[in-house]
């Protein structure tokens, strides 16, 4: 079975979605494009030679009956844009956050339930190769009980998004609840809660903002640094999100019974602590060398896999996409649970609720 998907959002994660796509034709097609501004669903349909666009999500749910439709649209409009897709009859691949709040999260799930439809969200980190060579390491036994986990999460704000935002006083990301954090922290978040278990751990989060005030209106609002505390009663957890670090980090450290796991999704290694083996001075100087090796190794496994092309950017999306598809066509398993939805919504709602931010400006 080919999947006739549409794309409703033509921005720039919207390229990513076809690209990846378009990798599989034996299991699905984009057959259309929407977005409000026609020009941009027209530009968008002739970069990738996509039949159809349009600038009414109606009128292409109408038209063209899509199986899939991916929603890369602004957070605000997401449980608007998803309730219609699931009442056409299609299934839907919602890029992050899902909805603006746990209870629309809810009502999202309940809908595909109802209608028989499936979700998913797009954590394509999840499904990077570090994270699968990770989830690898730790069935194999090489990590232990996990007992800690670490995430990072880094944003530069002098980069084109950043600038985009900051350049604009208006912005989408301007009137969401959580502002900056609301846009981003589902990638801190869904690394924390695929090791601690609990349906709601105790979350502690304070936030504040490094960058001087000179705007004068909902940009500086905006804060800019988070930190999260996740206890649950096997695992905790710790959560940064900087604006300001450098160089930006992404990674994982995961804290087991046997090791030590460090996740670079930046880098894309996946390495162990080195622990001394020797007494002495000579113990306190080997690690260093077996660090070093760990890393060659892992520079090497790159340099392989960009032989093989197979060191793409949006990896972690298409491997995502392919597992969602599996799950519509061949009755797989979802690649992401409903539950972890929810736990993500939870924690979101949770820490918005310790940092309020002034009401956003409309």
């Amino acid at each position: 079975m080919t999947l006739k998907i549409a794309i409703v959002g033509c921005g720039k994660i919207a390229d990513g979605h076809i690209e990846e796509i378009q990798k599989m034709p034996e299991r699905a097609r984009v057959v259309s494009v929407c977005d409000q501004e026609l020009l941009m669903a027209e530009q968008i349909a002739v970069r990738y030679g996509v039949p159809s666009h349009y600038d009414a999500f109606d009128r292409m749910l109408d038209a063209e009956r899509p199986d899939v439709v991916h929603i890369t649209t602004p957070p605000q409009s997401h449980l608007f844009l998803a309730r219609r897709a699931i009442e056409a009859g299609a299934h839907v691949y919602v890029e992050k956050p899902i909805a603006l709040n746990l209870a629309d999260v809810r009502r999202l799930i309940d809908l595909c339930t109802a209608a028989g439809k499936k979700m998913t969200v797009g954590w394509e980190y999840l499904f990077d190769p570090p994270a699968i060579e990770m989830r690898r390491l730790i069935a194999e036994g090489v990590l232990g009980a996990p007992v800690h986990v670490e995430s990072c999460f880094g944003y530069n704000l002098s980069g084109p998004f950043g600038a985009a935002l900051l350049g604009d006083g208006s912005h989408w990301v301007h009137r969401l609840p959580g502002k900056l954090f609301h846009n981003n922290i589902d990638h801190l978040l869904n690394k924390l809660v695929e090791f601690v278990d609990d349906e709601q751990p105790k979350v502690t989060a304070f936030a504040y903002a490094l960058r001087e005030k000179r705007f004068g209106d909902a940009r500086d609002d905006m804060l800019d640094e988070l930190r999260v505390t996740v206890q649950g009663a096997r695992v905790s957890g710790y959560g940064t999100f900087s604006s300001h670090a450098r160089p930006p980090g992404h990674f994982v450290r995961v804290y087991g019974t046997k090791n030590t796991l460090h996740v670079d999704l930046t880098s894309r290694t996946v390495t162990l602590d080195a622990a001394p083996r020797l007494p002495s001075a000579i113990g306190r100087v080997v690690p260093a060398f077996d660090q070093a090796l760990s890393y060659l190794r892992e520079g090497g496994k790159n340099v392989a896999r960009f032989a093989r092309s197979d060191f793409h950017f949006f990896s972690g999306m298409n491997r995502l996409i392919g597992l969602f598809y599996d799950s519509i066509t061949r009755g797989a398993e979802l690649p992401i649970s409903y539950r972890d939805m929810i736990r993500v919504a939870w924690m979101m709602d949770e820490i918005f609720r310790q940092i309020p931010q002034e009401k956003a400006r409309t």
